[in-house]
């Protein structure tokens, strides 16, 4: 089994490093990161300057690895176009220092590159951890838990497992209560603009993380089972409920033609 690996914390991060890590006991790893941080790129790619990659050595065991001076979709297309010789099995993009909750998903450039994935056929799991710092984690125990989670993918990785969105609790091992599977709650928005004032007295915006102070969120919410200590897993789908509105628009402008024709 081949399996791609990404993230958009950087090739030198240990959430990439304990993903690959875990992943080794499966099947063959092969790692394309961006060679620095591009949280909140989304799903952009690089037109205006040339892409360099970098053959690199530090994950012993690897089947290849490489760096390269772009985002999360630029690190999937050029791994899956030019640098692997076949098509992965599936890709993995993490872990992301940062739970992916709500309208993250849009702004994530972790989230970014799973999609990618997901439009080359690609299985394809996006993986975050709650914790806002490196300093604050134990990767063995992140490792553990990402572990349950890798090893149902893999196992059912033709069975349509399509794109998922992954968080994992930063908790100790007696607070972990399982894994549940559950839509996303799009109502939450963590981000959110505030007004300062310069040295100058003009009015500037910085966006702030309201992560902590989210309020009125739904008791059933991703969001609370990942603080109450459970591993959170949702299926994404771009094209919900395509084919229902799809038939909305056409008798739209069907009811048009017949107007006009009037």
């Amino acid at each position: 089994m081949k399996i791609m690996v990404t993230n958009d914390d950087g090739i030198f991060s240990p959430g990439v490093e304990a993903m690959v890590e875990t992943l080794q006991h499966f099947g063959e790893v092969y790692v394309v990161c961006p060679d620095q941080e591009f949280n909140a790129v989304s799903q952009s790619i690089t037109l205006r300057q040339p892409v360099r990659v970098k053959e690199m050595y530090h994950f012993p065991g690897v089947a290849g690895a490489w760096s390269l001076n772009g985002t999360p979709a630029d690190c999937v297309k050029l791994g899956v176009e030019v640098l692997l010789t076949e098509k992965p099995d599936f890709l993995f993009s993490g872990i992301n220092i940062g739970p992916n909750l709500g309208r993250d998903i849009y702004y994530s450039g972790t989230m970014a590159a799973a999609i990618e994935a997901s439009l080359y056929d690609i299985p394809s799991a996006s993986v975050s951890l709650n914790s806002s710092s490196p300093r604050h984690v134990n990767y063995s125990k992140v490792k553990t838990l990402f572990y349950q989670v890798a090893e149902v993918l893999l196992q059912h990785r033709s069975k349509s497992v399509g794109l998922l969105n992954v968080n994992l609790p930063n908790i100790d091992k007696r607070e972990y209560k399982g894994i549940q599977v559950i839509p996303m709650d799009m109502s939450v928005s963590r981000y959110r603009f505030v007004g300062l004032h310069d040295p100058h007295g003009e009015v500037y915006y910085w966006l702030k993380d309201q992560l902590l102070e989210l309020a009125d969120v739904h008791p059933a919410s991703d969001y609370l089972l990942l603080k109450e200590g459970y591993i959170t897993v949702s299926p994404i789908e771009l094209r919900t409920h395509y084919k229902r509105k799809q038939e909305q628009v056409e008798r739209w402008f069907k009811s048009m033609e017949t107007n006009t024709s009037e």
